[in-house]
């Protein structure tokens, strides 16, 4: 898969500035030539020396430690180079400024340096995602995840099942082509089709884990919903513990859909506050109204509250999330079974029974001790039209054995799609947009 570029890439690869250090990365063929430019001699390679860095014109940008990944030994599979400098905006910009005014580089794009490593070979699409999602995590199972899809982890699990699927459509090929030869396996149904069964079943099992995968990278959403003053807002900035939504006796105060991060044991939740339900002929409100419906439409948890003593709404058209009752204002009602929790707002009771109601939802698709797991939509389909087309040539004993290896062989193009070995060019903008300049 590797490809050959002719131009020199450059950017900083680091944090926002100002920092106490910066790293500039610069790949291709140009980039050793352009670090003795930069800094005179060139360390050996993979080993740190401390430089003087100048302009073409000799003037002294600043000291900092070089270092250069010759070719494929890089992160990118090129010639790499980079530059550590003090973190200041105007001694990176005046380095930017250098390389930019050289004829021999340019800026990168965003993701270039990572999109040439998978080009290169040093990458597949899973990886590349799992490192877009470790530099996004924002929590430990968010963390976790990335870690084990950017090391290759779930990679090497979906070409073992490649394997698989090539080994046995070269035994069914064999049987085909060369029947009667004594060393050619007779028995494709007892060699293939028993270990297409099994690796059916691993398929089907692995694809149970998507769900889990998906709340693990995207968050569990779960949103308040009830009656006007039920106490929405005020659990809301409870769970955050900081002053999100507007509390206030008058009923229809929030009117749009309110949105909060919140992480929970490492697992991260996204809460979502919403309007009152209850009919009105106000404009505004209505709208409010309709929005909290489409957010309970898509949430995984609905915390349907209600003061205590007062029924919760049970109603949610379009409802495929769980929903749990919650009885509010426990601080001047007394606690009732007919809830899944009661709590207080004000005085803080009950919350940590919520967080544990809500823990004990997110452990219920998984205990999160293997993340090998599908964590995108895009994971999700194409596993379920593998584990489709192998079921399809197990189940079609009738037919033809080259028409069953067609099948097998379909499977392990779905397989090739999600690490990026087939047909995937579509998605490279896409996937690589979403990185950073300097990554």
């Amino acid at each position: 898969m590797s490809r050959l570029h002719t131009d020199t890439i450059f950017a900083l690869s680091s944090g926002s500035l100002p920092a106490g250090v910066a790293v500039v990365r610069v790949s291709g063929p140009q980039a050793t030539f352009i670090l003795e430019q930069l800094v005179g001699s060139v360390p050996a390679p993979r080993q740190a020396a401390l430089r003087t860095i100048r302009t073409r014109n000799g003037i002294v940008l600043d000291k900092g430690l070089v270092l250069s990944f010759p070719a494929p030994n890089s992160f990118t599979g090129e010639d790499c180079i980079e530059i550590q400098l003090h973190g200041g905006k105007a001694v990176v910009a005046g380095l930017l400024a250098e390389l930019d005014a050289s004829d021999d580089c340019r800026l990168a794009e965003h993701g270039e340096f990572t999109r040439r490593a998978m080009e290169n070979g040093r990458m597949d699409l899973v990886e590349v995602e799992g490192l877009a999602d470790l530099i996004a995590a924002e929590t430990e199972m968010q963390r976790r995840l990335a870690v084990e899809h950017s090391a290759g982890g779930l990679s090497d699990r979906y070409s073992g099942w490649a394997d698989r699927l090539t080994r046995a459509r070269a035994l069914i090929e064999a049987e085909l082509d060369f029947a009667d030869e004594d060393d050619v396996p007779g028995s494709v149904s007892q060699q293939v089709w028993a270990d297409m069964a099994e690796l059916q079943k691993e398929l089907s099992v692995h694809l149970a884990g998507a769900a889990f995968g998906e709340i693990v990278r995207d968050g569990l959403k779960v949103v308040i919903a009830g009656a006007p003053n039920s106490g929405k807002s005020s659990l809301l900035n409870a769970l955050a513990r900081r002053e999100v939504a507007i509390v206030n006796d008058i009923a229809g105060t929030t009117r749009d859909v309110l949105h909060v991060d919140l992480d929970i044991e490492g697992y991260a939740v996204r809460l979502y506050d919403t309007a009152g339900l209850r009919e009105t002929e106000e404009v505004v409100e209505r709208e409010g109204i309709r929005r909290a419906l489409h957010a309970v439409s898509a949430a995984d948890v609905v915390l349907s509250l209600a003061e205590i003593g007062l029924p919760a709404q049970q109603d949610f058209p379009t409802l495929s999330g769980k929903v749990f009752r919650i009885g509010t204002k426990l601080d001047i009602r007394e606690s009732s079974a007919d809830y899944d929790v009661c709590l207080s707002s004000t005085t803080g009771e009950g919350l940590d029974k919520l967080r544990l109601l809500i823990l004990g939802h997110l452990r219920s698709y998984g205990d999160g001790s293997s993340l090998s797991l599908p964590s995108r939509l895009r994971h999700r389909k194409l596993l379920q039209e593998a584990t489709d087309w192998v079921a399809r040539a197990a189940a079609s004993s009738q037919e033809s054995l080259d028409i069953r290896a067609e099948y097998l062989r379909l499977a392990s193009q779905s397989l090739g799609r999600i690490t990026g070995r087939v047909d995937v060019e579509d998605l490279l903008d896409v996937i690589f947009s979403e990185f950073c300049i300097g990554k």
